[in-house]
């Protein structure tokens, strides 16, 4: 995985082609990797590892004790098994395919000193024989549903492909897909070649102005990663107007006596002070004090917005003061709450052996992963497929945008009739 990366790189491309001046706003902010970036980067690096070995390339295996579990054997496998099932299907369509694993891309002709690392590039045919560039990424994460269609980031990479691979195959069909196990979603979009270099002709313009640092500043979804948020004028101003907006007027005019024509003093409106309209389509149930289902619909996006705003400051400013000592006035930094841990485990197991302590370990089954790369995937389905369930995953509401089927979730009666006996 490499380190270096493009100021105006694909993967952040949504946030610049949105807010261009932003690239260069957050330069001065540290790139700070968290938990789940480095669980993503050992995750695309057994992904390759596993592409690779497929490929009889000589390989090794990444080791990390933090990061390497049952779970991410298991969703590097989905990515490793469709990467596999598009290359065997480049080759039934009667092309020896192009493989380029973790492939540094240059799209600088759109976007100035613009690059980026593509998972995976394949090369061929498809299956009505027209040139095919396939551009696949990986998604380790679970928080973001990432949808390909039109995806900045994908798009770009199939730019860079494309102009430097072109050469080799007479490519017609570009197609983009995201694999993200975690939420079950294998996202594909197509286009034509020249619908993806007219697009990139679109935005040439604003990849100028954002290396620049020029443009209008607007904030947005786009600014979930923006290093330079918490301090962001716009991003703050946009919040706290989203706030009055949907909850309270705290620029509201005083009120004006009509009688005398005379400014008094504002009186906070209750829920008792307050006039009601009846509505009568509503349940009966309904009172004048409580904000109905379909009103807190409408605000689910707002306070989404306010609360990543929220918490990005909060961060920025715990950061300053923990880190770099900064006074931050009404506040104090104190200990936290820790756990014992033993600083010495051969000593630990040795003294208490010694002591005639030998019950110091627990065993358990190995996990259903090990079992079917122990046995083979065939010979597991054979003798343990009729033991395996896969459990309906955790309910989650989501936007409608969402690709993801909705499920059914009819209301039951919750009141039986009781028939006469």
């Amino acid at each position: 995985m490499p380190d270096v990366h493009a100021l105006l790189s694909a993967s952040s491309s949504k946030q610049w082609l949105h807010c261009p001046p932003s690239v260069r706003l957050q330069e001065s902010f540290p790139n700070e990797s968290s938990i789940y970036a480095q669980e993503g980067t050992f995750a695309h690096e057994v992904c390759e590892y596993k592409v690779r070995k497929y490929l009889h390339e000589r390989v090794t295996r990444p080791q990390s004790e933090q990061f390497y579990t049952e779970e991410i054997d298991q969703i590097t496998d989905v990515y490793a098994e469709f990467v596999i099932s598009t290359i065997e299907e480049m080759k039934r369509n009667g092309s020896e395919p192009l493989v380029l694993i973790e492939e540094r891309v240059d799209y600088s002709h759109i976007a100035p000193s613009g690059f980026g690392t593509a998972d995976m590039l394949i090369l061929g045919v498809d299956e009505n024989r027209r040139g095919l560039l396939h551009v696949i990424d990986f998604k380790a994460g679970k928080g973001v549903f990432v949808n390909c269609d039109h995806n900045s980031q994908m798009m770009l990479y199939a730019l860079g492909g494309l102009h430097a691979y072109s050469y080799i195959y007479d490519i017609e069909t570009v197609r983009m897909t995201i694999v993200q196990p975690r939420l079950d979603n294998i996202s594909t979009f197509e286009c034509t070649r020249k619908e993806l270099q007219d697009w990139g002709e679109s935005i040439r313009p604003i990849a100028k102005l954002a290396y620049e640092g020029k443009g209008e500043q607007k904030c947005g979804d786009w600014y979930r990663f923006c290093r330079a948020k918490p301090v962001s004028k716009a991003c703050a101003d946009e919040a706290l107007a989203l706030a009055r907006e949907e909850f309270l007027d705290l620029d509201a005019a005083p009120l004006t006596d009509p009688d005398f024509d005379t400014e008094v003093e504002a009186v906070e409106e209750t829920d008792t002070t307050a006039p009601y309209d009846a509505d009568t389509t509503a349940p009966v149930f309904k009172q004048p004090g409580l904000i109905p289902l379909s009103e807190l619909a409408e605000i689910l996006p707002t306070l989404n917005r306010i609360n990543s705003w929220i918490d990005a400051v909060f961060s920025f400013v715990s950061s300053e003061a923990i880190n770099h000592g900064v006074v931050i006035p009404g506040y104090k930094v104190v200990q936290g709450r820790s756990k014992r841990v033993f600083t010495d485990t051969k000593a630990v197991v040795d003294t208490a052996m010694e002591n005639g302590y030998t019950d110091l370990y627990k065993k358990q089954m190995i996990t259903l992963t090990e079992f079917e790369k122990m046995m083979g995937k065939k010979r597991f389905a054979e003798l343990l497929g009729e033991y395996v369930a896969k459990p309906p995953g955790k309910l989650t509401l989501v936007p409608e945008s969402d690709p993801r089927p909705a499920v059914d979730i009819s209301p039951t009666d919750e009141f039986e009739i009781l028939e006469n006996e």
